[in-house]
This record gives structure tokens, sequence and C-alpha cells, in this order.
């Protein structure tokens, strides 16, 4: 990987983590049984890989 695309992955992951936690926050699940919601660390991890996967969509692939 090239320092260009580890730095729009990276972009990618710290927007997903803030964008979990602030879900977490705001929204997040009332009783408990959620997986994702039921506590920070699940959704800003989730938040996270999310981001992070699409970020990744928008770095231009090598042509071989």
């Amino acid at each position: 990987m090239t320092k260009k695309e580890i730095i729009i992955t990276g972009i990618g992951v710290l927007v997903g983590a803030i964008a979990g936690y602030l879900y977490y926050t705001n929204i997040g699940c009332v009783s408990g049984t959620c997986a994702i919601t039921s506590k920070p660390l699940n959704s800003t991890l989730y938040g996270s890989l999310m981001g992070g996967l699409l970020f990744n969509m928008f770095v231009p692939n090598k042509k071989k």
C-alpha cells in the first residue's frame, strides 16, 4: 500500500469511529440487547470498520 492509500483509509477509520460513537450517544440501544449499539466500544469499532471500508473504495486501483 502506498502512503496515499493508508492516509485515505486512516481518515475513513477516524471518521467512522467518530460517527459510531455519535450514533451510540445520540441513538444507541435503550434495552441493552442490541449487539452493536449496546456498548460504546462495539459501536465505535463497527463504525471505524465501516468507515475504513467506505473510504477504501475511493482509493484508485493500480493498472498492471
